[in-house]
């Protein structure tokens, strides 16, 4: 059974840099492309950041420069660092998984999500 859990969210202000983790079991991480995706109130869910299984990260404009995906093959745990947050960021944030080389921001064919942690930031 595949699981991911998502941890490492919080309410702090802006400019405050938080770590997200998401730990993964019944699949091996290194064979999967692995991405995060957010959703705010009354909006839809949009990527955020995704890391290929060879290594390639993309992330939206909106957070580029700000934050970092990264994954540790190991421990089998997808991360993405964030700073310099904005009001904006915040959200219910979620790690996805896909099976496919392609690695998009789109969530289509993301087929395990984990339920998410609330990461709030005030001005």
């Amino acid at each position: 059974q595949v699981q991911l859990v998502e941890s490492g969210g919080g309410s702090l202000q802006a400019g405050g840099s938080l770590r997200l983790s998401c730990s993964v079991s019944g699949l091996t991480v290194r064979n999967f492309c692995m991405g995060w995706f957010r959703q705010a109130p009354g909006k839809e869910r949009e990527g955020v950041a995704t890391s290929s299984r060879t290594g390639t990260t993309s992330y939206s404009d909106s957070v580029k420069g700000r934050f970092t995906i990264s994954r540790d093959n190991a421990a089998n745990t997808l991360y993405l660092e964030m700073n310099s947050l904005k009001p904006e960021d915040s959200g219910m944030y979620y790690c996805a998984t896909r099976a496919s080389v392609w690695c998009p921001l789109e969530e289509s064919e993301f087929g395990y999500w984990g339920q998410g942690t609330q990461v709030t930031v005030s001005s």
